[in-house]
């Protein structure tokens, strides 16, 4: 047993983010994770055969490098040996089934010169304007806590700078689908297609709620930020990470699974598991999920019943799965643009994406799944050997427990089987094939990894969903993780609940640890500092 003046639960990046943040600020912290390292869904590997290094699950940093954390905790972590690559031009693409490739630039101009429409070129050019006029207040929205006066500043400047109309304008945008939202503002097909297919990595769905407020976020965050890749490998920002917090101070504490959350005083007081625990003097910040923080880790009686109802209804999204591939050589694109696009989707943009969803929440494997074609090669060669290359395949439209296929040719009956995982890879490269001929005969390795693979791999992936529950708008913003307790301080005192269940969601920017351990370390002036020296004190 020892003590600390905090426990954060769950090393992904908002713990890491947290604990830094509070180590940063003089509080002694220790870093606890059941995974035998820290990292969350960050990590690189040789997966499929010798020589060829994988990014295992998340790739791209545009939301990391843009947030707060990096801003704060940038230079140590380059110092302790993170390096990015990025690219200056071709950023992003999508193949279509009819042959057309929608592309996108760095450059915005070179962009909307790609487009058949000139209404379009302008349309464009006025939402990525729009969008950066307002960033900063949009950004800092998207990183204060909703509940409280910290959202009163950039809503107010969101008014002085564009007026009650622009207020209800974002009001409407949130309330719209992204396919409703590309639909009114562009006549041809290009912006669909390229935007369209990025609400996946949103955890939404063309025809979700809030894609209309997403689509132009991606659009303008990529424009500015690119697709930047660490160069050897996801992995090496984890080296960097765990650099960061030795140097800080932080106790990590690797393979030890959190069993409960002690309580002295019905005030949150540390962690405990088998045969250990680990006291908290001030605060307890947990990156879990809804369920396992209100069932599994405190008791009934600590817990309001409306909190434990809503906690039990929370959903989570559809499943993923992801495929490496080692190639021999470069990727045959039958349109040789795509081979310097570090990104490609294979869609039809809202039209395909959107059935390929409403198969897999049917509980269908998808009969053309959208495949995002990652090429971090492009960016970064030293992932693989001279003049080969590999391939990070990912699937956001996949069952957890298929209950048949779409297009009647896999059998589902035994679930996530090797020969289903075989099966369904075959599909995939199947369907890249067609807009790469000669692409089989290059692959020299492949690893799949399934929907259970990854709730294995991480317990806050319920149900294979690596977004820590549905992104939906009725579970987001002032309603994330529930609507009773739609913020990061919980109903119990001293405990905080962080990680992508909770606002602003999923994705690499660690805002939500970030900001709980910014608030806790905030100086709350003489009167409450007494207060928060009496609640302490019990």
């Amino acid at each position: 047993m020892s003590s600390t003046d905090a426990v954060v639960v769950g090393a992904g990046i908002n713990g890491m983010a947290a604990a830094a943040v509070l180590a940063a600020r003089g509080w002694s912290v220790a870093l606890v994770e059941s995974a035998p390292a820290i990292g969350g869904f960050i990590e690189s590997a040789e997966r499929t055969v010798p020589g060829y290094l994988h990014d295992t699950y998340s790739s791209w940093h545009p939301l990391f490098v843009t947030g707060p954390v990096y801003a704060e905790f940038g230079e140590a972590l380059h110092r302790h040996g993170l390096e990015y690559r990025n690219t200056e031009g071709p950023l992003t693409a999508t193949a279509s089934d009819d042959g057309q490739v929608a592309l996108a630039h760095r450059d915005l101009e070179t962009t909307v010169a790609g487009f058949a429409e000139p209404a379009d070129r302008q349309a464009y050019r006025d939402a990525i304007a729009r969008f950066g006029a307002h960033a900063a207040q949009i950004g800092g929205l998207l990183g204060a806590e909703l509940h409280s006066r910290d959202v009163l500043a950039p809503i107010w400047r969101l008014g002085a700078n564009g007026g009650r109309a622009e207020l209800r304008a974002y009001l409407r945008d949130t309330a719209t689908s992204g396919r409703g939202w590309l639909r009114g503002r562009f006549r041809g097909t290009e912006v669909d297609r390229i935007w369209a297919p990025w609400l996946l990595h949103a955890g939404l769905a063309p025809d979700s709620a809030s894609g209309g407020l997403m689509v132009p976020i991606f659009a303008a965050t990529l424009h500015a930020a690119g697709l930047p890749v660490v160069a050897g490998g996801a992995g090496r920002f984890v080296e960097a990470w765990a650099r960061v917090l030795d140097e800080l101070g932080v106790q990590v504490h690797t393979g030890r699974r959190v069993e409960r959350i002690v309580l002295r005083e019905g005030r949150a007081a540390g962690v405990s598991g088998d045969g250990w625990e680990l006291s908290a003097d001030r605060a307890v910040l947990a990156s879990v999920s809804p369920g396992a923080l209100y069932r599994d880790l405190l008791p009934a009686s600590a817990v309001p019943a409306q909190v434990r109802i809503e906690a039990a209804q929370f959903r989570h999204g559809r499943g993923a799965a992801q495929i490496h591939v080692a190639l021999s050589g470069p990727v045959p694109w039958r349109a040789t643009e795509l081979g310097e696009v570090p990104l490609v989707h294979l869609s039809d943009g809202s039209s395909s994406t959107a059935i390929a969803c409403a198969e897999a929440e049917a509980g269908l494997l998808p009969r053309r799944p959208t495949v995002v074609v990652g090429q971090q090669h492009v960016l970064d060669p030293s992932r693989v050997p001279s003049g080969a290359a590999a391939l990070w395949l990912q699937l956001q439209e996949v069952p957890f427990a298929p209950v048949g296929d779409a297009a009647g040719e896999l059998d589902t009956s035994g679930g996530w089987s090797p020969a289903l995982a075989e099966g369904f890879a075959d599909r995939v490269l199947e369907r890249l094939a067609r807009h790469a001929p000669g692409l089989p005969e290059l692959v020299l390795g492949v690893d799949v990894i399934t929907p259970v693979d990854l709730q294995a791999r991480n317990a806050n992936a319920v149900g294979g969903d690596p977004y820590g529950g549905s992104a939906e708008l009725d579970q987001s913003f002032l309603w994330r993780p529930l609507p009773a307790a739609g913020h990061h301080r919980t109903p119990v005192p001293g405990l905080w609940h962080i990680g992508a269940s909770t606002h602003p969601g999923a994705g690499l920017g660690g805002v939500s640890g970030y900001l709980v351990a910014q608030r806790l370390t905030a100086d709350p002036g003489p009167l409450g500092r007494l207060r928060r020296r009496i609640t302490t004190r019990g």
